[in-house]
């Protein structure tokens, strides 16, 4: 019995024309406020079509000679200033007509975006202003609609995080070196919302045996003082490449 013949093999004698693409990197910045409680993405105002005036992720297209982190690090040190982060490449989108200027080429150029996710300290990050482009924090519940696919690239993001926060160590690139139990669980629950009590989480986390405290406490407010607590990498070394579960 013959076989069938494959979807791409169909019309193979047709002319074949390959895409031409333009390649870019947008990049989901995250941070927490842990002050009042709010996760954060940042955002920039487009100034020039297509979009105009509407808010984005911060992206750019890709230099001659450069490569993909490389374009994702010079956005980033293009928005904001921050000594510690976290940054890994998130997802590539391609589909075709995501971009409004594929449409205006008559030589169909598509526009492939690669994107990044990243997590900063809110506390040490500083937005470049520069003076055309409108750049802020928007808090998550808050996002309003974004230019090209970038609310599905920003949701996508906010699955990645979650699953970070979950699996690995991401939360301690961007707290303090010192930290209380309750500074790491109310990340925790600003990013994931309500998932465990704290006196689980407690237990769970110091079970894991790579925080170490530090013997140093810190008073805030009218409660006992607390334990300042630091992440200790050469404890966590061996759990590495283990899976793990940290809430």
């Amino acid at each position: 019995m013959p076989g069938r013949t494959p979807r791409h093999a169909a019309g193979s004698s047709a002319r074949r024309i390959l895409a031409d693409f333009k390649v870019g990197v947008d990049n989901v910045i995250f941070s927490v406020d842990t002050a009042q409680n709010r996760l954060l993405v940042l955002l920039v105002m487009r100034h020039e079509d297509p979009y105009v005036g509407q808010w984005c992720l911060p992206g750019t297209l890709v230099q001659q000679g450069e490569s993909l982190e490389d374009a994702a690090y010079r956005v980033l040190a293009e928005k904001i200033r921050v000594e510690n982060l976290y940054l890994e490449q998130l997802y590539t989108f391609g589909g075709p007509n995501r971009d409004p200027r594929e449409a205006k080429t008559s030589f169909g150029v598509r526009y492939l975006s690669v994107s990044y996710f990243a997590l900063v300290r809110f506390a040490e990050a500083e937005l470049i202003a520069d003076g055309v482009s409108g750049i802020a924090w928007y808090p998550l519940k808050q996002v309003p609609p974004l230019a090209f696919d970038h609310n599905q690239i920003l949701e996508y993001g906010y699955r990645r995080l979650r699953n970070k926060l979950e699996y690995s160590p991401v939360a301690f690139e961007v707290l303090p070196d010192l930290f209380t139990l309750s500074d790491l669980y109310q990340l925790y629950t600003t990013v994931l919302g309500d998932f465990s009590d704290y006196s689980n989480f407690r237990s769970r986390l110091l079970k894991l045996g790579f925080l170490h405290d530090t013997g140093v406490k810190v008073s805030r407010g009218a409660g006992r003082p607390a334990s300042l607590y630091r992440f200790d990498a050469d404890a966590f070394a061996p759990f590495k490449d283990k899976p793990l579960v940290f809430i």
